[in-house]
Formats: structure tokens, sequence, C-alpha cells
């Protein structure tokens, strides 16, 4: 497949195309099953998964995949929208003219009369144009807690850990060297282990939370992201994953203790 630059035209044909592909998928009379059988929370993980590819297509910076995991991130706003207006709620078009409305709105230095080239300025304007439309107070929303809670909201936990852990140094919830986050994890994971052996599941689960946020404040520490830390370590493991099972025909779940052992210091020197 090759990519051009297509003109407004076939921009606008290239999208219907699309929306009647999704239509006919979900159409009663000979559509699919599977697609059929969808619901706005059934897609939730769909579309947490697709714009999870997006961001590894772009940090793969291959602009082909790129293309094609946003189609798939594109496939999932175009499903959301055909179930809305199969239930009269809304359709394709609310959704693009309620974000070109918004960008509208919160841009006045573009589509307004504000004269401005400042980007705290610009991002002060966006924050008061968004408080303004929310009925909310704009001081309340400059709030330290209502931020966190956005953040918590919005983000993967991992990420949004970060986040938290960075917007609250900022503000003074910092320890004064290293040696006092590293404190911090340890005793995080002796509760974590007091827990795990004499407590109920739920203060295992919090000590858990607890600790893997004091190692995501060690990250912060020293400049690391979490996030991508994980997703390395992830594609490692299958890599090695990968070497294991070239090494024999036998399934992984056949193999001894002992064997797996063997198998992964192999993988492990042959992928070094």
């Amino acid at each position: 497949m090759t990519f051009g630059i297509p003109d407004a035209d076939a921009n606008l044909r290239a999208l219907q195309h699309l929306l009647d592909v999704v239509a006919k998928l979900r159409s009663p009379d000979g559509g699919c099953p599977w697609d059929l059988a969808q619901t706005h929370e059934s897609l939730i993980p769909y579309v947490i998964e697709e714009a999870y590819e997006v961001v590894d297509a772009i940090q793969g910076g291959d602009s082909k995949a790129i293309a094609e995991e946003l189609g798939d991130l594109l496939l999932q706003v175009v499903l959301h929208s055909q179930i809305g207006k199969e239930s009269n709620t809304f359709a394709i078009a609310e959704v693009a003219e309620v974000i070109a409305q918004k960008l509208i709105r919160r841009h006045p230095h573009v589509f307004g009369d504000v004269q401005t080239d400042d980007i705290q300025e610009i991002h002060q304007n966006w924050e008061r144009i968004k408080a303004e439309e929310k009925g909310e107070d704009l001081a309340q929303t400059q709030k330290l807690s209502y931020k966190l809670k956005r953040y918590a909201r919005s983000l993967p936990p991992l990420m949004a850990g970060l986040k938290i852990s960075q917007k609250a140094a900022e503000q003074g919830f910092e320890w004064e060297n290293a040696d006092g986050v590293w404190a911090k994890f340890h005793e995080e994971l002796d509760e974590l282990h007091q827990a795990i052996e004499h407590e109920s599941k739920e203060n295992q689960q919090a000590e858990l939370g607890d600790l893997l946020f004091t190692l995501i404040n060690v990250a912060r520490w020293y400049d690391l992201d979490p996030s991508e830390a994980l997703q390395s370590t992830n594609r490692k493991f299958i890599q090695r994953l990968e070497k294991i099972e070239s090494f024999s025909d036998r399934p992984i779940s056949s193999f001894t203790t002992e064997e797996l052992d063997r198998y992964w210091k192999l993988a492990k020197e042959k992928l070094m």
C-alpha cells in the first residue's frame, strides 16, 4: 500500500466509505455477529489497546505503521458513533462538529480577536475557557487536587502516577534527597510483605499500590519513564520467549522448571 496526500474530496470519500463499511458490519441484515454484539462498554478495552498501538507505532518511527494504527483507532471512533446513531443519541457528525467548535472556542488567538503568541497565555486562556464551558470556578480548577483528579481519571495508572508525582513535587511534596525516596521505597516494601503475610486482600492491594507509587517516584528522581521501562521489559520478555520456542517444537507448557531456566539463560545470551 502506498500513501499520498489526497484532496478534500478524496478525504470525504474515504471517510464515507469507512462509515458505510461499519454500518454494513452493524446491520441486522447480513452484518457481522461480533460487530452487532458490541456496545460502548464492550469496546472500552479496544479503544485503550488501539491507542497504545498508535503510541508503539509512533515510537517505532514507521509512517505506514502509524497510518495503519491510526486507522484502527479511527475505527473505534466510527464504531462508537454508529452505535450512538442506532440508539438516536449521537452520530459521527455530532462527534466531529463538537470537537471542531471546541477547538474554535479554545483558540481565540486563531479564530477570534485575541492577539498573543505567548504559549503560557494561550494555555491560561484554554483553561479559562474550558472552566467556563463546564460551569466551573476557574480558581477551583487551579487547585492541585483538581488537577491530580483529572490525571487519575484520564490517564492509564502508570502514566497518571508519574504525572501526579511530578505535579505534587513541583508544589513541595518532595524528598530532600534521593536517600529519602529510597528509604520510603524500602519502608513500603516491608509494609507490603507484612500485609501479604498477615493482612486482608484489601490491605495487600493498598500496600502494593503504595509500593508502585513510590517506585514511580524513584523513576522520577532519576529522570526515568516507568511506562517506557515497562514496555521495554515486556518486549524483551516476549523476545526471549520467542527464542526459547525456536529451540524446540515442544510447547512451553511441557518444559520442566530446569529446562525453562536453562533455555531462558541461553535465550538471554543469544539476544545480548
